[in-house]
């Protein structure tokens, strides 16, 4: 479970999330939304132990920044944080080291590159790939550690059709096995049919919180456009 508890971080005198409280609930899939400076950013690093803030953010019961929340917690940034120089059969041998992890995860990560589509380059340097191999490098270290808390930050840019149904149903296979996933996306359409939980922010704030079955065959993209372009007074549940 990911937990936010009246999260607020200021820039000198600009608050850009403003006492916010959510939770991503073990075996669903819940969705941040919002436009262009509404703070998701912001709230993403901040569950990643990037940023210091105030309020509590907790992983599992551990507080985000502590080693017993790193050792289960997954992140998936909007930009790969990887190494130029490293390929990615070594940035998966770093992960196993760095979790310590048994002498399986050599087969795991080959099962995991095979499924998308990487494996035949794991002996290329990282600045050889493109953006959408390098997004799906990214999914698969942070899979290898077979994390109990999954955060993707907009996991779906530079992903081909292909790629993006494949990563809808890892989110799918990672709900039912209880684990908790959060995401971070504008692609509303793409991710449409899986979501079980979405936030919407806006201004720093969260405007809404509905469940797919509050929504009661209501189009959530066209309730995210009414709510953060002003045209609604409040999220109907």
């Amino acid at each position: 479970m990911i937990t936010i508890n009246k999260l607020t971080k200021s820039y000198k005198k600009f608050k850009a999330v403003d006492d916010i409280s959510l939770t991503a609930k073990p075996g669903e899939i819940t969705i941040l939304l919002g436009p262009n400076g509404a703070g998701k950013s912001t709230t993403i690093k901040s569950i990643a132990g990037l940023l210091n803030f105030d309020g509590e953010i907790t992983i599992c019961g551990h507080r985000n920044k502590t080693v017993e929340a790193k050792k289960i917690f997954g992140y998936i940034p909007e930009t790969p944080a990887l190494y130029d120089f490293l390929t990615p059969w070594e940035h998966a041998q770093f992960i196993a080291k760095a979790y310590k992890l048994e002498d399986t995860w050599k087969q795991k990560i080959k099962d995991i590159f095979e499924r998308l589509e990487i494996y035949d380059r794991k002996d290329k340097y990282v600045r050889e790939m493109s953006k959408g191999m390098t997004q799906k490098l990214s999914i698969a270290v942070a899979l290898l550690i077979d994390p109990q808390a999954a955060l993707f930050d907009e996991p779906l840019v530079g992903l081909d059709p292909k790629a993006i149904n494949e990563v809808l149903k890892i989110f799918e296979e990672l709900k039912s096995q209880g684990k908790s996933v959060l995401v971070s996306t504008h692609i509303i359409d793409t991710i449409n049919e899986v979501w079980d939980r979405a936030y919407i922010m806006d201004k720093g704030k969260i405007i809404c919180d509905i469940t797919r079955e509050q929504l009661e065959g209501r189009d959530l993209k066209a309730m995210f456009f009414e709510l953060t372009e002003g045209d609604a007074e409040e999220c109907r549940q």
